[in-house]
C-alpha cells in the first residue's frame, strides 16, 4: 500500500493533527528535524503576528515507539498556542458564536464554503481553510523527507520570484535550503533578494499583499519512479495535486512547461546521448526531471505560483453576507507575503507526493526492505 496522509484542525482549534499511514517499520522519527521543519515554515519577511504567537512542535501519539515507526498509522499533534484566546469561540464546547465573519473576503473560500455548508457565518469556513493548517501537512512532510532520504533522495526549495522581481535561475543544488533558510526571502540572488525584501515592505505599508513563485528541488531520484499505466499514478499529477491544493497556489508548473508551451518540439525536448559507460545522458533537463508520468533520473524541478494572499489590511469591496449590504471585507490577523515559508510547505507536499509514489513502486513492511528494493531498481541513468 503506498504512504498516504489525512490533515485535520482548526486555525484557533486546540489543535492540528496529521495522520500518515503505511510507513514502512524501522524509520527513525526525528523530533528535532521535524521541529526544525516546523520551524522552517514560520521563516521569511512578510509573516504575520501568528509567528509571534505560536511555537510549534510535532507530538507523536501513535505509531512512534521510542522514535521508531512501528508500521501502523502515525498520529502528530500539533497544539495551537492561541487557542487559550479563543476556547468559548472555536471547538467541541465553544459557548459563545463572536468573532464572526459576514464580511466575507474575496478570493478566500469564504463566501463559497458559507454558500456550500449553508452557514450565515464564515467563520467556520475561515477555520478549516486556513492555512494555519499546513503546519499539519509540514510535520507529516517531515517524515515523508525522513522516508525519502533513505534512499538518497533531498528535497529543497527557494524563492524565485515575489511581485514582479525574479530571480536569477540555480543550476547548482547543493545546500539550496542551508543557503535559501539564510535569507530574508530564502532567494539565493542578493541582488533580487533585496529588491523582493523592499516590495514586501512597500506593500506592508500600503496595507495591500503579493504573491510570487518558489521553485521546489528535489535530487537522488532513480528513473522509473511512477507511472504511465494510469492517470492516477503518474507522478507529474500526484505532485500537481499535492502543490495546487496548497491555500494560494494558482498554478504549478513542472520544469519549463509554461515557457516551453511557445517552443518548437525541436527546441524544448530534452535530447538523449550515450555516455559510453552503458548509460544515458541529458545536456538539458527542461522536463523537470519527469516524462511520461515517471522520474527520468534528472532532478525533479517544481515551480508554484502563489496568488496576492487575499486577506488585505484595507479590505477589498465585497458584501455583508448577513444584510447582502456593501462593504469592506474583514480583515483577520494575516500575512503580507507567504511565498518564502510557502516554499517550505511545498516541500513538503513534494515529498509526501513523491514518497506514494515510491512506495506504491517499492512495497515493504520494513525500511530495510525498502532501501534493498531501491538499491537493487536498476537506473538507465
Amino acid at each position: 500500500m503506498p504512504i498516504e496522509y489525512v490533515t485535520a484542525g482548526e486555525s484557533h482549534g486546540e489543535m492540528l493533527v496529521g495522520i500518515i499511514s503505511n510507513v514502512p517499520s524501522g524509520l527513525t522519527i526525528d523530533n528535532e528535524f521535524i521541529n526544525g521543519e516546523l520551524k522552517r515554515r514560520m521563516l521569511g519577511l512578510g509573516r504575520g503576528a501568528r509567528m509571534q504567537i505560536e511555537d510549534d512542535k510535532a507530538e507523536f501519539v501513535t505509531g512512534v515507539r521510542a522514535h521508531k515507526s512501528v508500521g501502523s498509522p502515525i498520529t502528530a499533534l500539533i497544539r495551537n498556542s492561541d487557542h487559550k484566546n479563543w476556547a468559548r469561540t472555536v471547538g467541541a464546547d465553544a459557548t459563545e458564536t463572536d468573532r464572526k465573519i459576514t464580511a466575507v473576503r474575496p478570493g478566500h473560500a469564504d463566501i463559497s464554503g458559507a454558500v456550500k455548508y449553508g452557514l450565515s457565518d464564515a467563520r467556520n469556513v475561515a477555520e478549516r481553510a486556513s492555512a494555519r493548517n499546513t503546519a499539519s501537512l509540514v510535520a507529516l512532510g517531515a517524515i515523508a523527507k525522513l522516508y525519502l532520504k533513505q534512499l538518497g533522495i533531498k528535497v529543497c526549495s527557494h524563492t524565485a520570484a515575489i511581485g514582479i522581481v525574479k530571480a536569477k535561475p540555480i543550476f547548482d543544488y547543493d545546500s539550496v535550503n542551508e543557503l535559501a533558510d539564510a535569507d530574508k526571502v530564502r532567494c539565493l540572488d542578493k541582488a533580487a533578494s533585496e529588491n523582493m525584501v523592499n516590495e514586501i515592505r512597500m506593500a506592508a505599508l500600503s496595507g495591500d499583499t503579493l504573491g510570487g513563485i518558489s521553485e521546489i528541488v528535489v535530487t537522488g531520484c532513480k528513473s522509473g519512479i511512477g507511472s504511465y499505466t494510469s492517470y492516477d499514478k503518474r507522478l507529474d499529477g500526484l505532485i500537481m495535486r499535492a502543490v495546487g491544493s496548497i491555500q494560494s497556489v494558482k498554478a504549478v508548473e513542472i520544469g519549463d512547461g509554461i515557457s516551453g508551451s511557445s517552443l518548437y518540439g525541436s527546441a524544448f525536448h530534452d535530447c538523449i546521448y550515450p555516455d559510453g559507460n552503458g548509460k544515458i545522458v541529458r545536456k538539458t533537463n527542461r522536463a523537470g526531471g519527469i516524462e511520461g508520468g515517471m522520474t527520468n533520473g534528472e532532478p525533479i524541478i517544481v515551480r508554484a505560483y502563489f496568488k496576492p494572499i487575499p486577506t488585505l489590511k484595507n479590505g477589498l469591496d465585497t458584501i455583508d453576507i448577513a444584510t447582502g449590504d456593501q462593504t469592506k471585507a474583514a480583515d483577520e490577523r494575516s500575512d503580507v507575503c507567504c511565498v518564502p515559508s510557502g516554499g517550505v510547505i511545498c516541500e513538503s507536499a513534494v515529498a509526501l507526493a513523491l514518497a506514494n509514489a515510491v512506495s506504491d513502486m517499492l512495497g515493504g513492511d520494513t525500511m530495510a526492505e525498502v532501501v534493498k528494493r531501491y538499491k537493487a531498481k536498476e537506473s538507465a541513468v
